[in-house]
């Protein structure tokens, strides 16, 4: 289903990917119809996506119209950028909204959860290009806002490391604000429901501290909805940020997603798609996994 809806919807994306390849240069009408046929692009369109139906199959994602390479090789050159910022966000987010979410959730109507929850709703009805562009003006020339690294850095493995994580602030501060609200208000909602569940009521009686029935008790039973958003989280980590790699400028699948839909490379487009539906499907997969181990009543179901 991914590579049938892939294929056809990338098609109705407006603009010619011959077009776009030979922008700013001269050339003819024959030179673009050989180019057509170079890609196949001339063909039915039944045939284009038999093509690259079976190629697909075999493993071969085909040839991006932009790079003029092996689709399967560009994503695999953008996809470590995109696990050092997507994957460091999430995780930091999955962690501070997650703790977040327990502290307000167990302290209802306190002022902790008051502010904690008004912030949360806030930065989930911010749009992230819109708050990457705040951060860009609060914080002026203090972080550096494009790209991954500056190419007068010295070569050394120090000096390296200290400029791209001095690239990687704003990006994963905004990416980290805006995912880790849905974790709070998730994490927040799911403790709320169990905290006058029978169980706690029956922990409290025997004696238990408060802060051990919440630890033991409570949190286990509320993380359980939360596994599965954290899982397609991290399987989204696969697809970037496209809006923030943009605005940014770093030089990830999302970035890379946004260059393919400029063209369109349809080719280009496809892979991303099925790598990131990929990713998403195996990620869920082991959510469900992970509930038959945390939940004794799914193993017994």
């Amino acid at each position: 289903m991914v590579a049938v809806l892939g294929f056809f919807l990338f098609r109705v994306v407006p603009g010619d990917p011959v077009v776009s390849m030979t922008r700013g240069r001269p050339t003819t009408a024959a030179m673009q119809a050989e180019l057509r046929a170079r890609f196949g692009l001339d063909r039915p369109l039944h045939e284009q996506f038999w093509s690259y139906f079976t190629g697909l199959l075999r493993g071969d994602l085909g040839t991006s119209f932009t790079f003029r390479r092996p689709v399967a090789d560009v994503i695999a050159e953008r996809l470590g950028p995109t696990l050092l910022l997507v994957g460091t966000a999430t995780l930091v987010a999955v962690l501070l909204g997650l703790w977040l979410g327990v502290r307000a959730g167990w302290r209802r109507g306190s002022p902790f959860d008051r502010v904690t929850t008004g912030v949360s709703l806030t930065l989930w009805a911010v749009p992230t290009f819109w708050l990457g562009m705040l951060l860009m003006m609060a914080t002026g020339d203090l972080f550096p806002s494009r790209g991954m690294r500056d190419t007068d850095t010295p070569p050394d493995f120090v000096s390296q490391s200290l400029d791209v994580a001095h690239h990687l602030v704003l990006p994963s501060v905004t990416l980290v604000a805006v995912v880790c609200a849905e974790y709070v208000l998730v994490m927040r909602s799911s403790l709320l429901e169990e905290t006058t569940a029978p169980y706690l009521v029956t922990a409290r009686a025997k004696g238990l501290r408060d802060d051990l029935v919440r630890r033991r008790h409570a949190v286990p039973n509320a993380v359980l909805p939360a596994i599965t958003l954290v899982f397609l989280r991290f399987g989204l980590v696969v697809g970037g940020a496209i809006t923030t790699e943009t605005v940014f400028s770093w030089p990830g699948l999302g970035l890379l997603f946004y260059d393919a839909l400029t063209g369109p490379d349809y080719f280009l487009l496809q892979g991303l798609l099925v790598v990131t539906a990929g990713a998403v499907v195996v990620m869920n997969l082991l959510a469900d996994l992970l509930h038959g181990v945390l939940d004794p009543r799914v193993r017994a179901a």
